[in-house]
């Protein structure tokens, strides 16, 4: 197992510090479409079709520091 941690940018970045403990790539890629769901679920409509790229990505690590392992961009226009 390894340390990955999962940041996001949608308008604003939030960098995680703490990680989470994932064994392939697989399980990194499906968390990153997991992370990228949750956000758009929580978000309204008017966030949503802003324009503005949000982008969730996995680093190995904290801070966004370190070797992206998968990212995922979505754009709404």
């Amino acid at each position: 197992m390894a340390l990955h941690y999962f940041h996001l940018s949608n308008g604003t970045i939030t960098l995680d510090d703490v990680g989470t403990d994932l064994a392939h790539l697989a399980d990194v890629q499906k968390e990153v479409v997991r992370v990228a769901r949750d956000l758009l679920s929580l978000q309204s409509s008017e966030q949503i079709w802003t324009k503005v790229p949000w982008k969730v990505w996995a680093t190995d690590k904290p801070k966004g520091a370190g070797q992206t392992i998968a990212q995922m961009e979505l754009k709404a226009e």
